[in-house]
């Protein structure tokens, strides 16, 4: 069973950017951010080999957390690699059909 309750009929609150006032500011905004890039972009590209230099380390620290970092280059993961089939032939090594001396 639903119980509804009545609130003495206040309107919804709508979200800031759907009401008139936010699609002003919306607007201002984004001439805002045209006169800023139309006039500073000499600026943005003298910084952007910067940026790219910076992006390197960011980069390097979250790019190793797929492969559980700089300790697991040799002894258990590669040996991991060899198993799954990543060796150069590209064939699984199934321990159980190897032959035994």
């Amino acid at each position: 069973m639903t119980h509804q309750h009545d609130h003495g009929g206040a309107p919804e609150a709508r979200p800031f950017l759907k009401t008139p006032a936010g699609w002003v500011l919306c607007g201002f905004l984004a001439i805002g951010a045209f006169y800023l890039l139309a006039e500073h972009t000499a600026h943005l590209f003298g910084v952007l080999p910067w940026l790219f230099l910076l992006a390197c380390p960011f980069l390097h620290l979250f790019m190793h957390g797929g492969h559980g970092g700089h300790g697991s280059h040799g002894g258990d993961g590669a040996r991991q690699g060899r198993d799954q089939g990543a060796d150069l032939g590209g064939v699984a090594s199934d321990p159980s059909k190897e032959s035994r001396p």
